[in-house]
């Protein structure tokens, strides 16, 4: 799936690999695999979701219901003179996938 300029919005499910530390390395997306460049700043937050909106009840020993984890970074296909894309990722409370947000 390749994004359109017009629509940069998705939530396409993604493959991501991270360092050691915690850091995404490389998206895998549309068939591609993108390289985050570590000389970039990488930004990574949480937001809260409004899980009651949602779900009628909250099972005990659910776990966090409420944080949605985000990263953004600036990735690169390997090839020769590859422009940086800025990825947007975004992790849903107890998903094991991350979504591909957006990219611009």
């Amino acid at each position: 799936m390749t994004l359109d300029p017009e629509k940069p919005q998705t939530r396409q499910n993604v493959e991501v690999r991270f360092s050691p530390d915690g850091t995404p390395l490389a998206i895998r997306h549309d068939g591609r695999i993108w390289m985050v460049d570590p000389d970039v700043h990488t930004a990574h937050w949480y937001t809260r979701d409004a899980w009651w909106e949602t779900r009628n009840r909250a099972a005990i020993g659910t776990g966090d219901l409420v944080s949605i984890e985000h990263w953004q970074v600036q990735a690169t296909l390997p090839s020769a003179g590859a422009e940086l894309r800025t990825f947007t990722l975004r992790r849903e409370p107890l998903a094991a996938e991350w979504q591909l947000e957006s990219i611009s």
